[in-house]
């Protein structure tokens, strides 16, 4: 019998309870959600140091799969890369996270790292999806890996709670949106914390004024109706798919 994503989820350890009553209320209400530190140093050692020889060998290639950006490395198809990045899609509470936006109706989208560059990192505000969310009917969500300590200085993620219920984007609002919007917050965090947001709530990457780079991972997910960022049929390869858990397959809907 083929595996659902209910029987993924329940194999992978993803329970109801994995988020807090309370929790839930804040991450509908507010669009976001602080999931606490779930990795260790020691996981984020090792990300910043893979990611670091990745950005090097690919230079200017890197993150031509899905998209490049000024003022930062990004790189794409990452679960390609190395079996560390499969840990990042798979931790219990994220899931539950997932599963209370979109329900069991989702996929993997994309998993892609982004480091804000010393000088750069600054986005304008904007939703993960083209058009506003009416009606609560959610499309995309995302967490979001520090991998290494979110700060003030070097430029963390801004976001402004309750946007993803105004049904309009940024664009529509805002006659800059890469100005500070005087709702915004600042999710402080250190490494190996996931923030987690309801894609449609408006968020960006601010300015990191330090002399070192920001790195995160973004495990990005949608319904599955949708057509993925990133094609994962298209770019893994057979011995990455037979290398992947019954659960991964199902989850990247591989």
């Amino acid at each position: 019998m083929k595996m659902t994503i209910d029987d993924a989820l329940e194999s992978l350890g993803v329970y109801d309870n994995a988020l807090a009553d309370n929790e839930k209320t804040f991450l509908d209400e507010q669009g976001y959600l602080m999931l606490g530190q779930l990795f260790t140093d020691q996981e984020m050692l090792g990300y910043r140091t893979f990611l670091d020889r990745l950005g090097e060998e690919e230079g200017d290639d890197a993150g031509k799969e899905v998209h490049q950006e000024a003022g930062t490395l990004r790189l794409s198809n990452t679960i390609e890369k190395d079996p560390m990045f499969e840990r990042c899609i798979c931790h219990p509470r994220l899931l539950a996270a997932v599963h209370h936006i979109l329900g069991v109706d989702f996929k993997l989208s994309a998993l892609n790292a982004r480091a804000a560059l010393p000088g750069g990192g600054r986005q304008a505000l904007h939703a993960d999806w083209g058009d506003p969310a009416i009606s609560c009917d959610y499309q995309v969500c995302i967490g979001v890996l520090a991998v290494d300590d979110f700060t003030t200085e070097n430029g963390a993620t801004r976001l402004v709670p309750g946007s993803h219920r105004w049904e309009k984007l940024p664009a529509d609002a805002m006659s800059d949106p890469t100005a500070d919007h005087p709702d915004q917050v600042q999710a402080i965090a250190p490494a190996g914390s996931v923030i987690f947001l309801n894609s449609h709530t408006w968020h960006a990457g601010a300015t990191n004024s330090t002399a070192f780079p920001r790195r995160a991972l973004h495990p990005y997910f949608c319904r599955r109706k949708h057509q993925q960022q990133l094609d994962q049929k298209k770019h893994l390869s057979d011995e990455t798919v037979a290398r992947l858990s019954p659960e991964l397959r199902v989850i990247l809907d591989v």
